[in-house]
């Protein structure tokens, strides 16, 4: 078969380019190929701080052909299904390749259509998310004259999930800087239990939201938005709590409970891509089967699954990523050369850098039974307790972070 590849990566997001970037540079003959159909690559992180207009939008955008390595092949096309019993993928191209090991890192794919109504009033009508539009939320916040400022998330799994609170806390310290804060009321209404799962972080973020005297609202499931009326409906769960209780407008409608808002951030619900769920590689819920420290595949030896897309118990990050890409790595170059896979394993690393304030950072990094486990590197920034806030935190997420993912992290080079 002509379109025959020795590697194929499904994906030209940080994995993709990351593992294509790290074989390059190992053995720069290797016969690879991504299939991706996207013109740009985005430095997502970055868009936390573009929402609070601490960052450009235009910097967190790259062509997609200055970042595939020199050497691989681009499929410019959508990945439309794979066939792992004989080793092909198809695209929407109407193109068959064919692989020897697969690399599947499509990522995942934003789901507005789970909560009822959302669709029709994401990125408008004050309901705004800086996983789709963050220049919005700026003029969001910049609109907003006070009321209730509504910040919520899905139950679904999500591309890191500190992002929905980090825009908040800054939104917080725009309102004061402006002037509108003593009009207005700050809510954090989320499905979970805690404000974070690894207890040093959650201290210093309770300590945040005391100062900051933000209603904390646990147990709280969004299950549709009214954007003409400006309601989000929830269902509360078992668990149901308020920490910091404030009197906002709610409305009870049987079971549900709706919180008037005057202005909306939320992370939309997210969900593997749709070729994914109906492959045989996915489990129950949709998302790739992939052994949480090689990260193989389960059913089939020659695919791996990496970053957002994987069914891992850990947090969805570039982060996560930067530790999964040696491993996925190492075991195909072992697999090739017809040795075990590696004893070398991914331990869940993932991190948040959870911005504060203008200003302001906490590092949380933790692994899959979320132990608190900070870099050692930060020494040497002099960072010594990556679970307080510090002015050095926010310049590694402002200023080293998207220098070392575009100049390092993208060409294949191990931070």
């Amino acid at each position: 078969m002509e379109n025959h590849h020795s590697i194929i990566i499904i994906g030209g997001g940080t994995a993709g380019i990351m593992v294509a970037a790290q074989m390059k540079k190992r053995e720069p003959k290797l016969d690879i190929a991504i299939i991706e159909p996207a013109e740009y690559h985005f430095y997502q992180p970055a868009w936390t701080l573009v929402g609070a207009n601490a960052y450009d939008y235009n910097k967190t955008k790259r062509s997609m052909a200055s970042l595939i390595p020199k050497g691989v092949t681009w499929v410019k096309e959508f990945a439309k299904s794979i066939d792992p019993d004989n080793n092909t993928v198809s695209t929407d191209g109407g193109n068959q390749f064919g692989y020897d090991y697969l690399v599947v890192a499509p990522g995942l794919v934003m789901a507005p259509q789970l909560v009822d109504g959302l669709a029709e009033t994401l990125d408008k009508n004050m309901v705004c998310s800086n996983y789709t539009d963050p220049e919005y939320t700026w003029d969001v916040l910049q609109q907003f004259k006070g009321g209730t400022a509504l910040f919520t998330q899905p139950t679904t799994p999500i591309k890191c999930g500190g992002a929905p609170q980090k825009i908040m806390y800054l939104a917080d310290d725009y309102l004061r800087k402006s002037g509108k804060r003593k009009d207005s009321t700050v809510v954090f209404a989320t499905p979970g239990t805690v404000i974070f799962g690894v207890p040093e972080i959650k201290k210093t973020l309770l300590e945040v939201v005391d100062r900051k005297d933000i209603n904390l609202r646990f147990g709280y499931k969004l299950v549709a938005v009214d954007g003409n009326e400006k309601i989000a409906w929830y269902e509360m769960a078992p668990h149901e709590k308020e920490y910091n209780p404030k009197d906002i407008d709610l409305i009870k409608d049987g079971a549900r409970i709706g919180i008037k808002y005057d202005m909306m951030h939320l992370a939309p619900p997210q969900a593997p891509p749709q070729f994914i769920r109906d492959s045989k590689l996915s489990n129950e819920d949709g998302w790739l089967k992939a052994d949480k420290g090689t990260l193989q595949h389960p059913d089939y030896s020659n695919i791996f699954g990496i970053g957002d897309v994987a069914a891992l118990p850990t947090a969805k990050t570039g982060a996560a990523i930067r530790k999964q890409v040696p491993i996925v790595v190492e075991n195909i170059f072992r697999l090739k050369s017809r040795q075990l896979i590696s004893d070398k394993t991914y331990n869940g690393y993932s991190s948040c850098p959870l911005v504060t304030g203008y200003g302001k950072m906490v590092l949380a990094e933790f692994d899959y039974d979320n132990n608190f486990t900070p870099d050692p590197k930060l020494k040497q920034m002099l960072v010594f307790d990556s679970s307080k806030e510090s002015w050095r935190l926010w310049m590694l997420k402002k200023y080293m972070l998207p220098y070392l993912y575009w100049n390092k992290m993208m060409k294949g080079i191990d931070v």
